[in-house]
């Protein structure tokens, strides 16, 4: 294998991807959200889900414009620690990305998790249940991540291939159901009384939004594959709002159908052999895992087919989005290694494949392990990976914000062919800037749900710290050992790498209107170093 891995500088990635495969890659990783969370955020915030929901689909929207826009400026691999690096310095680069890469390793394990979770909800395949048989269901899971890791071995392309085609199936299908459910099972009245007679605490209810922030996560999919995709400025807008609006979309309609939905089968009574009602079934802990697929077959005789299809297709949803979390990872450390944040060995790739195989292994063990420690969780692995997942994002997205301040304040050359709207006109050193409003109220959005998350994830609080102070070790033995500055930057000229990333995607148009403000700022500006 190792005489088969490029060692030079500069190493570039295969640029292949589509627009309906940069909307795929998103929906991959965004769309299996709701299989995720749904049994999650019922479980703890009960009557309120659907107020939880909209609290984190409100700062999702923000958080998917900034993305929007900066993955249109600066297309290249990486997301939003390309961002932060780039805004705010090495260091807080590095933490912006060893965060989202502590979420997309467990990415790859939680959707596994989630995948051999709806499976068992078919009759013949119930050996895999995770409370009944949780050996076969560990097994399982380990496989699939094996496999996962040498289908991206092999190239993006044969990845986006398989999510363009299981995500379309995937958008009819829980349309499908929406649709049937609202008009078979629906009763507004019911929804009424299920928020007045299972509204939560407020701790529940801080519990609940920091839980459904996960099932906004992964956007930054569409980013990461932004040096992989054609003429990345002109498709990443409208692959980005299309998805913003698809997935919220959903989410509202899914937290409101399950308050207000009379089921077609009675509601088995809870373990006390207490009545319960059909919202609080869902969010039991044997559910969970498999919220979406209850749901479905609890429509009137839409039931009797979704009983067998829907655990299929949420299964094969949440695997793509399982490969989401080892292309994202992958793509995160070849990033920081371009730019000297991790060790070179992370940048190396395959020869003939064209893919980061180093990264891909590093990355699909540590989910691996995630998985060992998940297991050892018993009934409660699950909800062990959720805690963890909202930590990095929460973390990641909070620094997103201040980054995409920065470089509106520091970078306003730079074409952007999308702006996020409500921006306020003002000059920084000498430059007309446009100051975004949207950025600040979606900074204090997340920066709430990431003190939601320290305050009432008890794993969470505690794992999610610890990875990032050991990921600062890392990093400060490795910049050390290379001389370079520990919470400084390494020096870079920007606007020349600007200018070659620009040429690089094919935005010829907009490298020449860069080049010209950069000539007309600086007469004596080159792309030739002194």
């Amino acid at each position: 294998m190792s005489s088969e891995i490029v060692t030079g500088e500069r190493q570039e990635l295969r640029r292949s991807v589509t627009p309906w495969g940069s909307y795929s890659w998103g929906y991959a990783d965004v769309g299996a959200d709701i299989f995720v969370a749904l049994g999650l955020v019922i479980g703890v915030a009960g009557g309120a889900t659907n107020i939880a929901f909209l609290f984190a689909g409100l700062v999702y929207v923000a958080v998917g414009l900034a993305y929007t826009e900066l993955a249109a400026a600066y297309p290249v691999a990486g997301g939003g620690q390309y961002f932060v690096m780039r805004g705010l310095g090495d260091f807080l680069g590095f933490i912006a990305g060893w965060a989202v890469l502590l979420d997309f390793t467990i990415d790859i394990t939680l959707f596994a998790w989630g995948c051999v979770g709806y499976l068992s909800h078919l009759p013949v395949l119930n050996v895999l249940d995770a409370s009944a048989h949780p050996l076969a269901h560990f097994w399982v899971i380990l496989a699939l991540i094996a496999g996962l890791a040498v289908l991206n071995v092999i190239g993006v392309r044969e990845s986006t291939a398989f999510n363009g085609f299981v995500s379309a199936i995937d958008v009819f299908s829980e349309t499908l159901i929406l649709v049937l459910g609202f008009l078979f099972t629906f009763h507004p009245e019911l929804l009424i009384h299920s928020m007045q007679s299972g509204w939560p605490n407020t701790f529940q209810l801080m519990n609940g939004i920091s839980l459904a922030i996960i099932s906004f996560v992964g956007l930054e999919s569409i980013s990461h594959a932004a040096e992989e995709t054609n003429r990345p400025a002109s498709i990443i807008p409208r692959t980005s709002i299309s998805l913003i609006l698809t997935i919220l979309i959903f989410a509202l309609a899914y937290s409101n159908l399950a308050l207000g939905m009379q089921p077609w089968h009675p509601v088995p009574h809870d373990a006390a052999g207490h009545a319960q009602q059909f919202w609080h079934y869902l969010g039991a802990v044997q559910n969970q895992d498999k919220a979406v697929a209850v749901m479905a077959t609890n429509i009137p005789y839409f039931g009797l087919l979704a009983a067998f299809y829907v655990p299929v297709f949420g299964a094969t949803l949440l695997l793509i989005s399982s490969n989401s979390g080892v292309f994202g990872s992958s793509r995160i450390a070849y990033a920081m290694s371009q730019f000297q944040l991790l060790p070179s060995i992370f940048k190396r790739v395959h020869r003939k494949f064209k893919t980061p195989v180093i990264s891909i292994a590093v990355f699909c063990t540590l989910a691996a392990i995630e998985l060992v420690f998940a297991a050892l969780q018993g009934n409660f692995g699950y909800e062990f990976l959720g805690d963890l997942y909202a930590f990095g994002a929460a973390a990641s997205y909070t620094l997103v914000f201040v980054a995409l301040i920065a470089l509106r304040l520091k970078d306003p050359l730079t074409p952007r062919k999308f702006l996020i709207p409500l921006n306020l006109k003002m000059r920084f050193k000498g430059e007309e800037v446009l100051f975004p409003i949207v950025a600040v109220i979606g900074f204090l959005g997340i920066f709430a749900i990431l003190i939601f998350v320290l305050l009432t994830h008890h794993i969470g609080r505690i794992a999610g710290p610890s990875w990032l102070l050991f990921g600062i070790v890392i990093y400060a033995i490795y910049r050390l050992r290379k001389k370079l500055p520990l919470f400084g930057s390494a020096p870079r000229n920007w606007n020349r790498d600007q200018v070659q990333i620009l040429k690089n995607a094919g935005e010829l148009e907009l490298m020449d209107e860069l080049v010209g403000k950069l000539k007309a700022r600086d007469p004596n500006f080159t792309m030739r170093t002194p």
